[in-house]
């Protein structure tokens, strides 16, 4: 069957809404390893001693224990391993869930510089970034409508009921950049290790287009 042509006189606008936020979830991936204190593999730091800096520092910086876990175990059977191998180096994985990265700086500096095998940021979020989208996306909406109006008035029309609603979203979530050598390579090179990493830690910035439709009467 044919269709029916649409003759209703229509305007086509879009209305636009955005802003930048500061991440308040971050999640970090810090690794400890074993090492040894002489060159005769004799004296060796524990990945127990190098725990127990973890978790004190992270109760000094006042973030919740809860808030680290264990990600990987590098042997599920060190005695084992050392009996294997006296040699043999354990190490372990854990990540934290922080929201400020200025306790990630003085944690940093609370543990053994040596120990600690890299660290790096997982990933991020912001915790009401639900209800921001919700806000932008009413805002472009009525960005649109706003536009729709004036533009319809200013002929000496009148705006009816829209016609058609279509989102396009633009979410950037930039990645955070160290700004220093890594943690090892300053330990190796005896430098002050009390300087913490600096970080280059951008903003979210979310973006919102509402293209829209409207009747004119």
């Amino acid at each position: 069957m044919a269709q029916q042509a649409d003759l209703r006189k229509k305007i086509s606008v879009s209305g636009t809404a955005e802003t930048e936020v500061t991440p308040d979830i971050i999640y970090l991936s810090i690794s400890l390893k074993e090492y040894f204190k002489d060159n005769n593999n004799k004296k060796r730091v524990e990945i127990t001693e190098l725990e127990n800096q973890l978790y004190n520092a992270v109760l000094k910086a006042g973030i919740p224990k809860e808030n680290l876990m264990v990600n990987n175990i590098s042997s599920y059977n060190y005695a084992t391993e050392k009996k294997k191998n006296p040699d043999f180096l354990a190490s372990k994985q854990y990540r934290l869930k922080v929201s400020d990265l200025n306790k990630w700086n003085q944690l940093i500096a609370s543990i053994d510089a040596k120990g600690l095998a890299y660290t790096n940021i997982e990933s991020y979020d912001y915790s009401k970034i639900e209800d921001l989208k919700k806000e932008l996306k009413i805002k472009a909406l009525q960005t649109a409508k706003e536009k729709a109006t004036y533009m319809v008035e200013a002929i000496g029309e009148k705006l009816a009921g829209v016609i058609d609603i279509q989102e396009v979203n633009n979410e950037y979530f930039p990645q955070p950049i160290y700004r220093a050598t890594t943690m090892m390579a300053k330990a190796d090179m005896g430098s002050d290790m009390n300087a913490a990493p600096e970080l280059d830690f951008k903003k979210i910035k979310l973006s919102y287009i509402m293209n829209t439709v409207f009747e004119i009467r």
